[in-house]
């Protein structure tokens, strides 16, 4: 899945207020940069992503059956 394709699925899914769900689609367009981007700019823009979803601390506890059993 390309980050066109995942930006529709999260879209059709009403994902657009569910963070981490933004959070991999940013992941998955810097990994389509990747062979075009510096490996510095890479890694500090991974980092920041990184930092990012752990901030975002353990959304998923209570609702593991609907996040991850669509």
């Amino acid at each position: 899945m390309d980050s066109r394709e995942l930006a529709q699925f999260i879209e059709v899914r009403d994902g657009i207020s569910k963070p981490w769900l933004l959070v991999l689609l940013r992941l998955k367009k810097l990994e389509e940069r990747k062979d075009t981007t510096p490996p510095e700019v890479y890694m500090e823009e991974l980092s920041a992503l990184h930092k990012e979803l752990m901030g975002l601390g353990e959304w998923w506890v209570g609702n593991e059956d609907e996040l991850f059993n669509p």
